[in-house]
């Protein structure tokens, strides 16, 4: 073992290992039902491997490099036998690269396949995450019985959709994992994305948007065009598989973060796991969508909960949902999500920035202005790009601009437990027709600093008339401690992690005119003007 191998297992808190002799059968052919091949590596003991519980890996970027580290051989030396497939039209596997739309058929003849080779036993388990829990989604309504269990991690059954709300296109990250992928099987590939990201912004503010990608990478990428265009929640519809979801039986551990885009989508699928009468395990916490947290976790779960099953053993008891609070800064346990005892309180928006219980007096609305040639910008929160934080961050650069309203509570006597879904009920009207709301919770510290904990953003049509903004944020758990403050941020923007509003109600892909609007915040009687908190009873 080198010293990389060593500081690797010691960064993953893995078991001891059984074996350091390891048998790699690389670039073994696994055919489809259309005639494609698709490659794959199998890691096992060298001496007793066959018939070993196996984890089944299938990823568009690649098989070697930190796949084998992270991976394989450390699975390998611990008592699985481990196959990981790279997935259609990418590092030598047949067909064409078409994101997303051909996993359902593809793992489901990946698992026959393997299920007829001798060196299989009679237990495999599903794990990856992001791209490669949505592999496990689409399949696993109809995966046989020696499919022991799945370990999904910062993803959900229907994975680009959440990009494409027609009420909140999500801009920076679909683009930038587009950009990615398509070269990624360049020379120094990975050594070139750690330079690409100030190119990236730059051309997402490319006009029109459908040129970015030639801006970015030199030439048009189809993932991107698709994602842009006009129809494309219809072209995209195919590979959302949460209507399969409740359908699933083998057990499932899902693995989520507080500031991952793909939270939303993931708690849902576990809710309708919930509903439908089956044991899931949750996860959840305080990480983006990359993070060494989360890979520590997700083996944990595959050795101590899919590893049992796999055995024919109980996995070790915990309670069905594990989150981390953030404020408290610690793990809890909870029968359920969203978990019992938690109550629905409006926190109301007040003239002169307060923020208070009570629905506000009669008062005149505020107002700010909004330029999509300088848009408010994503700071920290749900973000995947780099050299982009993510996560919880100082907000006071922010809340000075003058695009950006901010109320406040009183300093708070006691803690406040807010856990569960977050929403916004903001009154709104804008000197155009098209508009977006931003809401961001935060919570003020005892030295005045602001520091963001969710948010979410809708489009609105028809804004020039006072209208209701219902806004979704990101579900959360978070403490805030006595001696705090809450927060509400409205603004109109959060560039580049959401699309700019350009005012003009053209097609997102082709908006060419920037217009710049006059914003308006009610809170009064007759518009009252809110944040939804669950807050623990």
């Amino acid at each position: 073992m080198n010293l990389t191998s060593h500081l690797l297992e010691r960064a993953l808190k893995l078991p001891p290992p059984a074996t350091r002799d390891v048998l790699v059968q690389r670039d073994v052919r696994v055919p489809m039902r259309d005639g494609a091949v698709l490659l794959a590596d199998r890691w096992a003991p060298r001496t007793g491997g066959a018939g070993l519980p196996l984890t089944l890996v299938r990823t568009p970027y690649g098989r070697r490099g930190l796949f084998s580290a992270l991976l394989a051989r450390p699975l390998a030396e611990r008592g699985f036998q481990v196959v990981i497939q790279s997935t259609r039209g990418g590092f030598g596997s047949g067909g064409a690269f078409n994101p997303l739309r051909c996993e359902r058929e593809d793992g489901l003849d990946t698992v026959d396949w393997v299920r007829a080779q001798p060196w299989f036993g009679d237990a495999m388990v599903l794990f990856g995450g992001s791209y490669l829990g949505y592999v496990q989604w689409a399949m696993a309504d109809q995966l046989p019985p020696e499919v022991k269990a799945m370990v999904a991690s910062v993803t959900e059954s229907a994975l680009t959709m959440e990009f494409l709300r027609a009420d909140g296109f999500s801009l920076e990250t679909p683009f930038n994992w587009g950009v990615m992928v398509d070269g990624q099987e360049g020379r120094f590939a990975m050594l070139r994305q750690q330079f690409t990201a100030r190119k990236n912004l730059r051309a997402l503010n490319t006009l029109p948007l459908n040129q970015a990608d030639v801006a970015a990478a030199g030439h048009r990428i189809d993932y991107v065009q698709d994602i842009l265009a006009d129809d494309a929640t219809e072209k995209w519809a195919e590979i959302d598989h949460s209507h399969r979801v409740a359908d699933v039986t083998v057990p499932v551990s899902s693995i989520a973060g507080w500031f991952d885009i793909f939270l939303p989508g993931q708690l849902r699928d576990f809710r309708a796991l919930q509903d439908a009468g089956r044991s899931p395990r949750l996860t959840v916490g305080p990480w983006p969508h990359v993070a060494p947290a989360a890979v520590r976790i997700g083996n944990r779960e595959l050795f101590e909960f899919a590893g049992a099953l796999a055995r024919g053993e109980e996995p070790p008891a915990r309670e069905p949902v594990r989150l981390f609070v953030m404020g408290e800064d610690r793990w809890r346990d909870f029968p359920s999500w969203p978990p019992p005892g938690y109550d629905e309180r409006r926190f109301h928006l007040q003239p002169g920035g307060a923020l208070a219980a009570d629905v506000a007096g009669e008062s005149a609305p505020d107002g700010y202005r909004y330029d999509p040639a300088d848009p408010t910008p994503a700071l920290g929160g749900v973000r995947m790009s780099m050299g982009a934080k993510a996560g919880s961050v100082d907000n006071t650069k922010l809340e000075a601009r003058p695009d950006v309203l901010t109320y406040t509570t009183a300093v708070l006597a006691e803690d406040v437990e807010v856990i569960g879904d977050v929403s916004a009920e903001i009154w709104f009207r804008s000197s155009l027709p098209f508009a977006d709301v931003f809401v961001r919770l935060c919570d003020v510290d005892e030295k005045g600093r602001s520091f963001n904990v969710c948010d979410g953003l809708v489009r609105l049509t028809g804004a020039e008339e006072t209208c209701l903004a219902n806004v979704r944020l990101w579900p959360t758990a978070y403490r805030f401690k006595r001696g705090h403050r809450i927060r509400v941020q409205v603004s109109s923007g959060a560039f580049p992690r959401f699309n700019r509003n350009p005012g003009t109600g053209e097609p997102r892909g082709t908006a060419s005119t920037l217009r710049a609007a006059d914003q308006q915040v009610f809170h009064d009687p007759a518009h009252p003007s809110a944040i939804v908190l669950p807050i623990r009873s």
